[in-house]
């Protein structure tokens, strides 16, 4: 009996510790993507802010009276587009990141020729509302920025977490996928061309 005893004690104890590990990994998983997905949150409500912005930013330039249509037109819809790109962060492909990414770039765009465009009309850049939501504008793309790197630290240590062995066996069973990353727009890494030339 006590021979039998001995090797069922030590299968117990090998399926308890055996236990205690996965329970502990899937925790630690778990609380892993929880705060990437807690950060995702935070870089979809800067969005959501810059978008309320540029809707106001287009309002009161649109009280400009001889202020070009086709600019405000394509700010209008760049933020529909980007405000209706959303991911949810169970399906955080590279794919709909890039997608997601683009649209948010094409506002950027859109925005950034506002503001050139804006230049030329004295009477609205000395408006004060127009001046005020310009500042919160780059204040809130500040935040933007900030928000996503720090998803990128939390979600690249997650992915980091579940690709080691052994952790990356259990991360299969329970099906923690990895999580996309943002990445810098293409051409960003060339600098941009700066033209003196005053002729």
């Amino acid at each position: 009996m006590k021979k039998l005893l001995i090797p069922l004690i030590i299968i117990g104890a090998l399926i308890f510790i055996l236990g205690s590990w996965y329970v502990n990994t899937n925790n630690t998983l778990v609380e892993m993507k929880g705060q990437a997905t807690k950060q995702w949150a935070n870089v979809e409500s800067s969005y959501q802010r810059r978008g309320d912005l540029i809707g106001n930013l287009v309002k009161t330039v649109q009280g400009a009276a001889d202020f070009e249509r086709g600019t405000l037109k394509d700010v209008i819809e760049a933020r529909a587009k980007a405000t209706s790109t959303t991911i949810d962060i169970d399906n955080l492909t590279p794919e709909k990141m890039a997608q997601f990414q683009q649209a948010q770039s094409g506002l950027s765009s859109a925005l950034s020729r506002l503001l050139v465009t804006v230049e030329r009309y004295p009477d609205l850049k000395a408006n004060q509302n127009f001046l005020e939501l310009q500042s919160q504008l780059e204040g809130t793309e500040n935040r933007i920025n900030v928000e996503r790197n720090r998803f990128n630290d939390l979600a690249g240590e997650y992915n980091i977490k579940i690709q080691k062995i052994p952790t990356n066996f259990i991360a299969n069973i329970a099906g923690f996928d990895g999580l996309a990353l943002f990445k810098s727009d293409s051409g960003a890494e060339n600098a941009p061309d700066v033209d003196f030339d005053f002729d």
